[in-house]
């Protein structure tokens, strides 16, 4: 059979398009393919749940403008299909004079994305939190908590109550473009379509150079590991609670994170994976790593944050540095406080002279769209990112 329109990956974008692209065009034929046997399997279901507000993103940016619209989306999509979300807000706690210097910065990068932030006087951060301790503080209040899993399903029961067609457990196996449209073959079955989009996640550069594209980056996955209050100690704290990041660095720093459940989550780290969808302690895979350490970009990457990704990996190893990272903020919580909690894996993409992207990363051919990089906030953000997605499909 050819379809209209076929999405590879059932992660929260390729979900997100599916479903968005189905009620806009009611009558077009639309096919989700999916290689596991659930959809948000990987990227979306290990994420922290945050809504993000927009704190940290450069404005203007695709990241900026798609998070704040995210967030407002984001909410409204749970109110509508009754999932449970809460507006927690998030204190981004500054524990150096250092870090209160860049504090600073980051608040007046929240007013230019546009957001309401409160700058906390002598005080209130203990007010607030009467367990965190900082030289200072500022609230964002449009920062909340959800399932993004729950988000997923919905996404997918929505999709297919439109009349849209799903496939889990097919994994694509090879990507042709034609000039009269896309073949998509699988393990068992060929598929044809007029246009492609591609959501891959970890495997968005494998599934590129599958149809051929010439890209200049690779997908390096760094692992997030967190650890979870014990019951007891996760009442310390109500809101969300961030360190203030390096401005250098992609990744946000071990923060305590409210979950939806109740429960507190401590993380995550960003230390190197070797394995692509590797989620236990201990994870290698000869292929992933081959393909890691065999492109030029990683070497150059590694190079450029060397110290930093060294302290990472000794507090993997070694749990008391994990603590001390939270400590500087939250003196009470204690090494018997935290238990193992399942690690998550991010999709970083590098380009060869070893620049991480930052920003959101889309190749497009005549019959195809390829999500080459869908950082962090890419759930928050996966309703407008679906949406302009569909938009680039359709010339709208």
């Amino acid at each position: 059979m050819k379809y209209d329109f076929i999405i590879i990956g059932a992660g929260i974008v390729g979900l997100s398009t599916a479903w968005q692209l189905k009620k806009r065009i009611g009558q077009a034929d639309v096919l989700l393919l999916e290689k596991e046997d659930s959809p948000a399997f990987h990227q979306t279901g290990h994420n922290s749940g945050v809504i993000h507000a927009g704190v940290y993103y450069e404005p203007g940016s695709l990241k900026a403008r798609f998070c704040k619209a995210g967030a407002r989306a984001t909410y409204a999509f749970c109110e509508e299909f009754g999932i449970p979300c809460e507006r927690t807000g998030k204190l981004v706690v500054a524990t150096d004079e250092i870090e209160l210097q860049r504090m600073h910065s980051l608040f007046e990068r929240c007013q230019k994305n546009g957001l309401d932030p409160v700058l906390l006087q002598d005080g209130e951060l203990q007010e607030l939190e009467p367990s965190i301790v900082g030289k200072g503080a500022f609230l964002v209040r449009e920062t909340g908590i959800v399932d993004f899993t729950a988000i997923c399903r919905e996404m997918l029961n929505q999709f297919q109550s439109l009349g849209g067609a799903a496939m889990l457990s097919t994994e694509v196996t090879d990507i042709t473009e034609q000039p009269d449209g896309m073949i998509i073959r699988t393990r068992s079955e060929t598929f044809r379509s007029n246009r492609l989009v591609v959501c891959g996640g970890l495997m968005a550069d494998r599934l590129a150079r599958m149809q051929g594209l010439d890209i200049d980056f690779r997908i390096i996955p760094y692992r997030g590991e967190y650890y979870r209050l014990r019951p007891g100690p996760e009442y310390l704290v109500k809101h969300l609670v961030y360190p203030v990041p390096d401005p250098e660095l992609p990744f946000l720093g071990v923060h305590l994170t409210r979950m939806i459940d109740g429960s507190v989550t401590v993380g995550p780290n960003a230390v190197q994976g070797w394995k692509r969808e590797g989620y236990g302690r201990f994870n290698f895979n000869w292929r992933d790593t081959a393909e890691v350490v065999s492109f030029p970009g990683f070497w150059k990457t590694t190079a450029r944050h060397l110290g930093h990704g060294l302290h990472e990996t000794l507090n993997s190893i070694w749990k008391r540095g994990y603590l001390a990272e939270v400590r500087k903020y939250c003196p009470q919580i204690t090494a018997r406080d935290l238990e193992p909690y399942p690690a998550g894996i991010r999709a970083q993409a590098v380009l060869r002279d070893g620049t991480m992207v930052h920003d959101f990363l889309v190749k497009q051919t005549p019959r195809s769209l390829h999500v080459c990089n869908a950082p962090s906030p890419a759930a928050t953000s996966a309703i407008p990112i679906g949406r302009h997605l569909c938009d680039e499909l359709l010339g709208d």
